[in-house]
C-alpha cells in the first residue's frame, strides 16, 4: 500500500522542529514524503534540501510563490502520478505523527471510507490541549458548517490531518479553491457531490494535540470567514 504524505510550508525557518522531523523520516521511511515549499522569502528553502539530501523518501516541491495552502496541497496532489492514499499534515507537528498514523492504518483497513479526518476533541483524559477562545470559535463554526453548509454533523473540519483516497483525490481536487483558508469545507462539499458523506467520511478523536504558537490566520481573515462559507454554499449547493 503506497502512501504520500504532504506537508506544506511558508516561511517556517524559525518553527521547523528539524529533530523530530528526522526522526519522522528516518522512521517512517515506507511512505513517501513530498515537502512543499509555498514560496518561502526565509532560509525555509534551504532546510528542505537539507532533509531531501539525507532521507531518499522525501521529494521537495518548490513553488515560484505564495498561493496559501489549501493551493500548495492542490499543487503536490496534482503532481502525484500514482499511490494509494493522500495525506495532508501541518508543518507545526501539532498533531503528533503517532496520531497521523493511526488515521492511515484506519484508511488501509477501512478502503470503504474515502476521507479519513482526525478531530480535536478535548475528553477527560486525552492530551488535547486548545486555548479556549479557539475551542469556542471552533465549535461556532462546526455548528454552522454542519446545519447550514453540509447539513450533516462534523466535528472538526479544520483539522490539518487528513487521508484521503487517491482516486477521490483525482475526483476533488483538480479544480482550484475558491476559499484560501477553507478548503477542507469545500473539499467535503466537492465529495458530497459524488458519495453520501455519512458513507464515506470518518472522524477519528485524536489523543493528542497541542496547539503551536499563534495561528496564521489574521484577524481580516476571521471577519471573511461567512462570506468565505457563503460562497462555497452557492458554488456547490
Amino acid at each position: 500500500m503506497k502512501i504520500t504524505i504532504i506537508i506544506p510550508f511558508y516561511n517556517e525557518e524559525k518553527r521547523i522542529d528539524i529533530d523530530c522531523f528526522q526522526k519522522i523520516f528516518n522512521n517512517y521511511l515506507q511512505y513517501d514524503f513530498i515537502l512543499v515549499d509555498d514560496g518561502s522569502t526565509d532560509n525555509t528553502s534551504i532546510i528542505l534540501e537539507e532533509f531531501k539530501n539525507k532521507f531518499p523518501n522525501l521529494t521537495i516541491l518548490k513553488l515560484d510563490k505564495n498561493v496559501g495552502k489549501a493551493e500548495a496541497i492542490r499543487a503536490a496532489v496534482l503532481s502525484i502520478s500514482t499511490t494509494d492514499f493522500i495525506v495532508y499534515y501541518d508543518a507545526d507537528l501539532a498533531t503528533p505523527f503517532s496520531e497521523l498514523e493511526k488515521l492511515i492504518q484506519f484508511s488501509v483497513l477501512h478502503q470503504n471510507y474515502k476521507m479519513v479526518m482526525g478531530a480535536r476533541i478535548k475528553l477527560i483524559g486525552n492530551g488535547v490541549k486548545r486555548s479556549l477562545t479557539r475551542h469556542y470559535f471552533g465549535r461556532i463554526f462546526a455548528t454552522i458548517v454542519s446545519q447550514f453548509v453540509l447539513k450533516v454533523a462534523v466535528y472538526d473540519t479544520q483539522c490539518g490531518a487528513k487521508v484521503i483516497d487517491f482516486e477521490i483525490a483525482k475526483l476533488i481536487f483538480p479544480k482550484p479553491f475558491l476559499s484560501k483558508w477553507l478548503f477542507d469545507v469545500e473539499l467535503l462539499k466537492r465529495l458530497q457531490k459524488i458519495h453520501n458523506l455519512k458513507e464515506v467520511v470518518k472522524e477519528i478523536p485524536l489523543e493528542k494535540w497541542e496547539e503551536i504558537g499563534n495561528s496564521k490566520i489574521k484577524a481580516p481573515d476571521f471577519f471573511k470567514i461567512p462570506f468565505e462559507l457563503l460562497k462555497i454554499y452557492r458554488k456547490y449547493d
